[in-house]
């Protein structure tokens, strides 16, 4: 049981802790009037020492990405509606780091949310809307305006995800949609088409103006980096004014291939990869994988590969660092607060929704993972930040998780948020610690 009572005022820069005997501990933050009222097991999820978790909200609905305002306003993009809205907005209203107010507003669904130069952006599956922001209401008031529309309606990997440069530029993901551009999908020895006709409008980032509303896909769109299979998980870093994306790999290699392929391999190929993007960069999907546990890029079987058989070396450029296949990266997001040691400063925290597909392996991933980094170089391994979302050591399927990590957000005082996708928790992690940042 935590004994720890924490006292972080930011603003002056201290910090005074004392011990109690209650169940729950409680700390202010960058307003000495809030004290957060921290869970006792960290809302189910186990932490690095010296960082705690409050559960702002436990059940506000299938939350995809996060954001967080200024005033410590969260917003939540659903992927299903829920109480008449698409999006879900909370308040805390006393302080203690948990939502009171809940309401759902917005007549669309869809995974991308950000608040950006005093608007609320949102995207469906097939477009980029805002919401003037101006006041401190919590619901936004009157229509959206529709900044991009026009995106291809597709059946899978159709989360249009976005980011936003310092340059006035908007950047949405549009995923393949297919595992590997097959001439008959997901089946047992299809060869790949070639070239595959999905790049022309999938498999990419695509890059548009941030602030010109009436946009559309086909004429205003231009077509930042390609060959990349789905990049749900897309962060600009500022300190390196540059894209980042973690993708996700393509699934199948022995159900689809098994003369080549294990049920091992299966399981461990390929790779999650982050990669540094520069405009026009050409990634390999479908005609390559990227294998983590040699370092080396495949020829995909649907293009000639065997499982043996290498990529030209310098066709496409390698991943910056590799995560286990099949973790799901569905949020990135690089740290520009002060709250948390000087290691994290600009850092990349990785959230992995969890996989579906390494049967009779156990399921893995669910957790939260953080990457450090120097400007644009990634500078050690990456760790676990955050795990215990599943709620078991191990899981046959992805529906026995108890939550699934998805979205990613920093609050004003620095704090951490994470957002589940199966019934919409979401904590707020605070270092406790003595951080000298502060």
């Amino acid at each position: 049981m935590r004994c720890l009572k924490i006292g972080i005022i930011v603003f002056a820069g201290l910090i005074v802790a004392s011990c109690s005997g209650d169940g729950d501990s409680s700390s202010s933050t960058s307003d000495s009037s809030q004290t957060l009222n921290f869970s006792e097991d960290d809302g189910g999820i186990t932490l690095p020492e010296q960082f705690q978790a409050v559960v702002v909200a436990d059940s506000v609905g299938p939350a995809r990405h996060v954001a967080a305002a200024e005033n410590g306003d969260l917003y939540l993009a659903l992927s299903e509606e829920t109480d008449g809205g698409g999006i879900a907005a909370l308040r805390d209203e006393d302080g203690d780091g948990k939502a009171d107010r809940v309401e759902y507003f917005g007549s669309y669904t869809g995974t991308g949310i950000q608040l950006h130069n005093g608007y609320l952006y949102a995207s469906s599956d097939t477009s980029v809307y805002r919401y003037d922001m101006g006041g401190n209401q919590l619901v936004p008031q009157g229509e959206p305006e529709m900044v991009v529309s026009g995106f291809p309606d597709q059946n899978a990997h159709e989360a249009k995800s976005f980011t936003f440069d310092q340059s006035g530029n908007l950047y949405v993901n549009i995923g393949a949609p297919s595992n590997a551009c097959q001439e008959e999908g997901r089946t047992p020895g299809s060869p790949g088409m070639e070239p595959c006709p999905q790049l022309e409008n999938h498999g990419g980032v695509w890059q548009f103006s941030a602030d010109t509303t009436g946009q559309t896909f086909q004429e205003d769109g231009e077509r930042y980096t390609s060959g990349i299979r789905n990049s749900v998980a897309l962060d600009w870093n500022d300190n390196a004014d540059q894209l980042f994306i973690v993708q996700h790999g393509r699934d199948q290699l022995n159900s689809l291939w098994p003369d080549y392929y294990s049920v091992e391999d299966n399981a461990e190929l390929p790779a999650e990869e982050m990669i540094a993007v520069e405009e026009g960069d050409v990634f390999g999907w479908p005609y390559t994988y990227y294998n983590g546990q040699t370092d080396q890029r495949m020829v995909a079987p649907e293009y000639g590969g065997d499982g043996e058989t290498t990529a030209e070396e310098g066709e496409y450029k390698d991943p910056v660092i590799t995560f286990p296949a099949h973790w799901a990266p569905n949020d990135l997001l690089f740290y520009n607060g002060s709250q948390f040691p000087e290691n994290y400063a600009n850092g990349a925290f990785v959230a992995f929704h969890g996989s579906w597909n390494r049967a009779p392996e156990p399921q893995a991933g669910y957790n939260v993972a953080f990457v450090p980094f120097e400007g644009a170089e990634v500078s050690d391994e990456y760790e676990i930040f955050a795990d215990g979302f599943a709620g078991q050591d191990s899981l046959s399927s992805a529906s026995d998780a108890d939550s699934r990590p998805m979205g990613l957000a920093t609050g004003e005082d620095g704090s951490l948020y994470i957002s589940d996708s199966k019934q919409g928790k979401i904590w707020r992690i605070v270092y406790t610690g003595n951080n000298n940042n502060n």
